[in-house]
């Protein structure tokens, strides 16, 4: 498995810069493995819930995770507060890179991964295909 370190820079869009990784390097399937950072803001979108929530910072990020796909991400994060309060959820777009981003990308050829409205749930779940 080829794995791409990556640093965003302050300002970025976390998410934003995630997606056009993917398509500047043609990817259709990949994966975020790891991610820290800090943020100035933060947009999650929380458990069951169709809202963003907006998180003002200055914010640590803690974790980050999901898989990118041609038809959207779907990411989650913790980040931290200046007390230490944590919160986590989908990262939604306006995530935004206060001083850095440490990543670490896996992206997978020979897959493609798809995101398609799921009946059962009603979110648009991950479909996995061989490319």
């Amino acid at each position: 498995m080829e794995a791409l370190p990556l640093r965003l820079t302050p300002g970025a869009d976390l998410r934003g810069a995630l997606e056009a990784l993917l398509r500047e390097r043609g990817w259709e399937a990949a994966f975020v493995l790891a991610g820290i950072g800090s943020l100035s803001e933060a947009r999650l979108r929380l458990a069951n819930e169709r809202e963003t929530r907006v998180v003002a910072g200055p914010l640590e990020l803690l974790s980050l995770a999901g898989t990118l796909s041609p038809d959207g991400p779907h990411l989650h994060a913790s980040v931290a507060d200046a007390h230490g309060a944590t919160m986590g959820g989908h990262v939604a777009p306006g995530c935004i890179v206060r001083t850095t981003a440490e990543l670490l990308l896996a992206p997978l050829p020979g897959w493609r991964f798809a995101r398609r409205l799921d009946a059962q749930t009603g979110w648009a779940e991950l479909e996995i295909e061989p490319s």
